[in-house]
């Protein structure tokens, strides 16, 4: 299963709509009053072995839009921690004037296993 379909699958229970690198509305549509978006910050590789990776560290960072502000929002964190995520940095970010949202933004790390691919 790729990153991004793991991110999609921990998502869904929530209810919120959500979409890959950006929330994009139908002609004439507005946006959600609260949506998520999320997007692969970085993957590197964590461990090689025999000259293979078998593990690699992926850094997922998952935007919460609301208009009514930042409180009561959706348990992203327990969502993406019950998917085997592990929390990172979290930062406020700056008033959308024009879709008149506010921003937060959560990192997640997801530890990939890939030594199932090493043949013997």
């Amino acid at each position: 299963m790729t990153i991004w379909a793991q991110v999609e699958e921990a998502l869904s229970g929530l209810g919120v709509p959500a979409a890959a690198n950006i929330m994009l509305s139908a002609t004439g549509d507005s946006l959600p009053d609260l949506y998520l978006v999320y997007f692969l910050v970085s993957s590197t590789p964590e461990l090689h072995a025999d000259n293979f990776e078998v593990m690699r560290g992926n850094r997922i960072q998952v935007t919460v839009y609301n208009r009514n502000g930042l409180e009561g929002l959706p348990d992203v964190d327990q969502a993406m921690v019950d998917a085997g995520f592990l929390r990172g940095p979290a930062r406020e970010l700056p008033y959308n004037r024009e879709t008149r949202h506010f921003g937060l933004a959560l990192e997640y790390v997801y530890a990939q296993d890939n030594s199932d691919s090493i043949s013997a």
